[in-house]
């Protein structure tokens, strides 16, 4: 389950991918997404005002009106894009809805990519409002809703990078569950394995998810995998915060409590209680943990959880405080 056969598919934002596509014919190519990701992944990059034929260079465009239904009006001719690119973002959309992408990186602050908070100007003399949405970003996230979504600028906090990472890797094994065993069979060894990474982000949508895998054979296919996905989607959305975790990393111990000598145990409780207080990165606890549960009494399925491992090692995702 942990083994992926094919790289992440992960749409971006063309300028982040490097590509010289801004409004003054440059790039915002960001570090971490093309240097360590990018031996995991496979981009499929969109440029929104380039694609609708805005061209390169060109007039900056900014988002007027209100915030909920804004206008798409170039900052000095005041042509009105609206139109031309609420139609092209819905078709681009339908598009990607056919890739099976496994998540979409998208630039902060553009009045055509941002996620939240992108300038909205008001009637002449007042100030703009950071509430909007990028017109692509609300296409992208209407229309595909279970989709991983971030933002380059919240990549910076190291919880919401690991999250955002973590949620694209599920992904893709989902999609690959889907493509190799879509079967009840398959559903239940997916979330088999999935089982503490659904405990560490919500109890809740554990426990509501295990529901739809018990009564997998008397629901159609389509519907339970829609279900599950909209159930995995809202549960990987919540952080996985030290208490959580913390929960998890008891839950694993119990697994092995009863064969460690009592030093082990006071260091193994230790390195936790030193995570939960903010004081040691999680790597450090989990290292020691998946020691001990080498023990061959450890049952299969706390073996494969892909809570233990759930994005290639060399990211080092869990190494923050």
């Amino acid at each position: 389950m942990n083994d992926l056969q094919r790289p992440v598919r992960l749409g971006i934002s063309a300028c982040l991918a490097g590509e010289e596509v801004r409004y003054n014919g440059g790039h915002l190519s960001d570090s971490f997404l093309m240097g360590t990701l990018a031996n995991y992944v496979e981009w499929v990059t969109v440029c929104p005002e380039f694609e609708v034929g805005m061209g390169v260079p060109r007039e900056e465009i900014r988002l007027v009106g209100s915030p909920d239904q804004p206008r798409l009006i170039g900052s000095r001719s005041e042509t009105d894009h609206t139109i031309s690119m609420n139609k092209w973002a819905a078709n681009r959309t339908s598009m990607l809805a056919d890739q099976n992408l496994d998540g979409f990186v998208l630039t902060a602050n553009s009045p055509s990519c941002g996620l939240a908070r992108v300038r909205v100007y008001q009637h002449k003399g007042s100030p703009a409002v950071k509430q909007g949405t990028g017109v692509f970003a609300r296409a992208l996230i209407e229309g595909i809703p279970d989709l991983p979504v971030e933002e380059n600028g919240r990549l910076h906090d190291p919880r919401l990078r690991e999250n955002f990472v973590e949620r694209i890797f599920i992904r893709r094994r989902w999609h690959q569950m889907l493509e190799e065993d879509p079967t009840p069979r398959g559903l239940v060894r997916f979330h088999t394995a999935h089982k503490l990474t659904f405990m560490a982000h919500s109890n809740v949508h554990y426990r509501s998810a295990g529901q739809l895998v018990a009564n997998a054979g008397s629901i159609p296919w389509a519907k339970l995998t829609m279900a599950y996905q909209t159930e995995m989607a809202e549960a990987l959305r919540l952080i996985a915060t030290p208490k959580k975790n913390t929960n998890v990393l008891h839950h694993l111990m119990g697994f092995v409590k009863d064969k460690l000598p009592s030093e082990d145990k006071v260091e193994l409780l230790d390195l936790i209680d030193q995570y939960r207080s903010e004081q040691l990165p999680l790597i450090v606890p989990l290292t020691l943990l998946k020691h001990h549960l080498r023990k061959p009494e450890v049952p299969d399925w706390v073996r494969v959880q892909t809570y233990l491992n759930p994005y290639p090692s060399e990211l080092m995702l869990r190494n923050h405080v």
